[in-house]
């Protein structure tokens, strides 16, 4: 069950990612001075964190709206504890 707007805003984010990660990796193989890389290095965590951002938010629209109203409140208190530990990491 995704939001539909959610999942393109997703999708593009990701690849948005995945051509930072290149940029990366290529200014790694072509060994820019290390304060370069650690800056594209901060903007990938960055970007990571508004991914996860957009994914917490289509499973609270979603999936957690949908278990809180079918009577799965349990199983949807006990994912939200899983991201929560999973963000204190």
């Amino acid at each position: 069950m995704l939001d539909q707007k959610l999942k393109q805003r997703t999708i593009h984010r990701a690849k948005i990612i995945r051509g930072q990660l290149d940029g990366l990796i290529n200014a790694i193989e072509k060994e820019v001075y290390c304060p370069g890389l650690l800056e594209q290095s901060r903007s990938i965590k960055r970007s990571l964190k508004s991914l996860d951002t957009l994914m917490l938010e289509n499973h609270l629209k979603t999936h957690v709206q949908h278990q809180m109203h079918g009577g799965q409140e349990e199983k949807a208190i006990k994912e939200l504890m899983q991201i929560y530990h999973l963000s204190n990491k």
